[in-house]
């Protein structure tokens, strides 16, 4: 499989690395001093693109993808306003992408855990729900992609939760999540849910970036011959 890599930060290295080390060829590499050198003929020598840039490029790489035809595996995070956007481009160019806000396998297997937890805890409302998630400081958004996804279940699951913010909160309606930027961690996100009686705590914590850069490759396998929006889901199974 030859592979664009749109974004060559850390990240970038990382899928770059297992990439190569599962026999796939990295044919064109973006990154802030050669973004001259995304275009259409340059992408298209590519079966797949994989993004992972920041909120304020990622909408216009995704669209030089799909007017390439090249299917996308986009991590960036900070841009989901436009997500319809994106999704009825995405169709109206017949092309492919697979989007998540992590990539991680165990990650992905935590917003599971996260998404069943929270079943069960709708009927006990003696147990309030705070969130914490830990990043390196380069992380530009907070809270998380990660973070809001986890929300984002509690609160399609947990009646008595309204909304979210992105600090600590006294209102019975709101969960709160609490953003530290701390070098050099590579991601930690915690859900506890506590009482007067105990506290019920799920944590995931990666150790490096090989998790998400693994997963990352295993979605540009995936979306080989495929039309469509998909997600880790998809990808995993699940």
């Amino acid at each position: 499989m030859k592979i664009a890599l749109v974004g060559y930060g850390k990240m970038g290295k990382a899928i770059e690395e297992i990439a190569v080390q599962k026999g796939h060829q990295i044919v064109l590499k973006i990154h802030i001093d050669n973004t001259e050198e995304m275009t259409e003929q340059n992408l298209q020598e590519a079966d797949v693109a994989i993004e992972f840039t920041g909120p304020e490029s990622a909408v216009e790489n995704l669209k030089k993808c799909f007017d390439a035809g090249v299917p996308v595996v986009c991590g960036s995070t900070g841009w989901l306003e436009k997500w319809e956007e994106i999704k009825n481009y995405c169709n109206e160019k017949q092309a492919a992408l697979v989007y998540a806000s992590n990539y991680s396998i165990g990650v992905n297997l935590f917003f599971e855990l996260n998404n069943y937890l929270a079943r069960l805890m709708n009927d006990y409302e003696m147990y309030d729900i705070q969130m914490e998630e830990i990043h390196h400081t380069q992380k530009k958004d907070a809270p998380s992609g990660t973070a809001i996804t986890l929300a984002e279940q509690i609160l399609g699951n947990i009646q008595r939760k309204q909304n979210w913010v992105n600090k600590g909160t006294d209102n019975k309606d709101e969960i709160s999540i609490i953003s530290d930027r701390v070098d050099p961690a590579p991601g930690t996100h915690k859900i506890k849910y506590t009482s007067a009686i105990d506290d019920i705590e799920i944590i995931h914590t990666a150790h490096n970036r090989m998790g998400f850069a693994g997963g990352a490759v295993k979605a540009a396998e995936f979306l080989q011959g495929k039309k469509g929006i998909f997600t880790m889901k998809d990808v995993l199974g699940l």
